[in-house]
């Protein structure tokens, strides 16, 4: 697949998180997928991402920078929202925040098989 390819398919699974299409999700993440070394498939993957949107009622994932080496996608996303209660172990309960998170994506037959986030809980720490 060239990196032209796998941008668009990254794009499309952004925007699908964006719009909150949970029954399109399998067309972008593999039914095995590993996230942060935790087997957790599709089923988990979906379920993680329905919480966050809980947790964080404006969420909307904005892509700040993309770089893509086949069959690899590495992202920074960035993020300016409203929590609500507690996120990341934080009281934030409803104050706006700003952070990114940078994260590496592996794909496999155009879907996503593994994934490796990290959040900058300290960029969030800082505004509270």
């Amino acid at each position: 697949m060239k990196s032209s390819e796998l941008s668009g398919i990254y794009r499309a699974y952004i925007a699908c998180l964006n719009s909150q299409d949970w029954h399109s999700l399998d067309r972008f993440v593999g039914d095995d997928v590993i996230h942060n070394g935790r087997r957790i498939g599709i089923s988990g993957y979906r379920d993680m991402l329905t919480r966050d949107f809980e947790q964080i009622p404006d969420l909307h994932f904005d892509i700040e920078l993309l770089v893509c080496d086949p069959p690899h996608v590495a992202s920074r996303l960035a993020f300016d929202c409203t929590p609500k209660g507690t996120f990341l172990g934080l009281d934030i309960d409803g104050k706006r925040v700003a952070f990114a998170e940078n994260v590496i994506y592996r794909f496999q037959a155009g879907k996503i098989a593994e994934v490796w986030s990290v959040i900058d809980k300290a960029a969030i720490e800082a505004q509270l």
